[in-house]
């Protein structure tokens, strides 16, 4: 057997990362001066990221393990408590979340956030060819192999995840045909550098307002946006009954099942009547993850209704429950990271942390051009690293009310992701000398 975790059952593992949550937000609770000094260096939410992350570290729990099956054969098992949380409430979240958007608001926050998107893709592009000469210089061997096992092959599949998602990852593993056999590799390094990447980013976000100022950000329009929701909450806010409650759940889950249901047909209707949505070698093959259009239904649902009376909900804390969603997703996203792993493939880390780097130092240099907020910045980016996943999880992060502007960003990821990808690539390809 192989890192089988100590807790296998999900119903157990979903009540730890319970646990942990009630555990954070009840010593960030706290007036005790020794949990107000943690929590002033380690943001709560940074907490809810990094404690799953130890737990799976240690070997507590874990998103996947191998074990024998009743034949005496080695199988592959996984836990099933992130994908509940990012098919069912994820979407549930984000349609309690908008409920109460304005969305002539975040129409005026401007072409900044765009800005720091494309600055953020523009990153990944020049950044795996950068990594991969600096590596060869060091470690030749490294960014070797020929044919299908040529590194720079492996490496075009962490571009398509970098600057779209799963979708786009998917679609250059079929184009660029890395061996399967060691794309496990290109996986590892997928994980550990953007999770990393995410742990700082939650840090930052407890920082915000001290980045905004070393920035020299006008955040003034997000604050307005934050301002208008949160002023609108409380004119309305009352205390919940449990008919409140009850047709709160009715419309996010309701919108889940319309979501999933939307999702499907439309992904089969593209690939099934439409040739190009089917090409790997097209950027309209992404559209056809059934991933994207639930999170896009869900988004769109939740606009609808904020020009609807079930906008009055907010009052009876529609994106409060939608935050607890938000909060279950965090924590089974850094269940997925093992820390221990970090050292298993130093050489392919090592190139992933560079291209990290670079997207990262890039989009420093031009926020600070631009003067653009943090919130730019970070939602940016993980609408590249990570896409619908996890750029309406950091933006919500901010505020309830902005998760939406996480989903229209990451729908950009999925339209450029697979040519920016190619164009990485091939820059890649030249990096190596093959």
């Amino acid at each position: 057997m192989e890192n089988v975790p100590f807790f296998t059952d999900d119903t157990i593992v979903f009540g730890i990362l319970l646990l942990c949550l009630g555990l954070i937000f009840y010593t960030s609770s706290l007036e005790n001066k020794f949990w107000k000094t943690f929590y002033k260096y380690i943001p709560a939410i940074l907490l809810c990221y990094l404690l799953p992350a130890v737990f799976n570290s240690l070997g507590i729990i874990s998103p996947e393990w191998k074990e024998l099956d009743s034949e005496g054969e080695l199988i592959k098992k996984s836990s099933n408590v992130y994908y509940v949380a990012s098919r069912y409430l994820l979407p549930a979240a984000l349609v309690l979340m908008t409920l109460s958007i304005d969305l002539k608001s975040i129409t005026n926050l401007g072409p900044k956030a765009l800005i720091m998107f494309l600055t953020g893709t523009i990153g990944v592009i020049i950044g795996g060819p950068i990594a991969v000469l600096l590596i060869s210089m060091i470690s030749p061997e490294t960014v070797g192999g020929a044919g299908f096992d040529a590194v720079w092959r492996g490496l075009s599949t962490l571009a398509g995840s970098w600057i779209g998602g799963g979708a786009n990852q998917a679609a250059m593993l079929e184009i660029y045909q890395y061996n399967p056999e060691k794309y496990t590799g290109m996986v590892l390094v997928d994980i550990v550098v953007a999770n990393i990447w995410m742990a700082i980013l939650l840090l930052g976000i407890g920082k915000s307002d001290k980045i905004d100022r070393w920035l020299k950000a006008d955040n003034s329009a997000i604050e307005a946006l934050k301002q208008k929701v949160s002023s609108y909450s409380e004119s309305i806010t009352r205390n919940p009954s449990l008919t409140d409650y009850m047709i709160l759940l009715a419309i996010a889950f309701t919108t889940v099942g319309i979501a999933h249901w939307g999702a499907k047909g439309i992904s089969n209707a593209l690939s099934d009547n439409f040739e190009i949505f089917n090409d790997p070698s097209s950027a309209l093959s992404s559209f056809t993850s059934t991933f994207f259009w639930m999170v896009t239904i869900a988004t769109v649902i939740g606009i609808i209704l904020s020009y609807t009376k079930a906008k009055k909900y907010e009052g009876a804390g529609a994106s409060k429950i939608g935050s607890i969603f938000i909060y279950v997703l965090i924590t089974t996203i850094g269940m997925k990271m093992d820390i221990g792993r970090i050292f298993e493939n130093p050489g392919l880390i090592a190139i992933g942390l560079i291209w990290m780097a670079i997207h990262v130092l890039l989009l420093f240099v031009v926020a600070k051009l631009i003067k653009a907020p943090y919130f730019f910045l970070a939602v940016g980016s993980k609408a590249n690293i990570g896409g619908a996943a996890s750029a309406p999880v950091v933006a919500a992060a901010f505020h309830p009310s902005l998760a939406t502007v996480g989903v229209l960003l990451s729908v950009f990821g999925y339209v450029v992701g697979t040519y920016g990808a190619i164009l990485c690539t091939i820059l890649m390809q030249i990096a190596s000398g093959s």
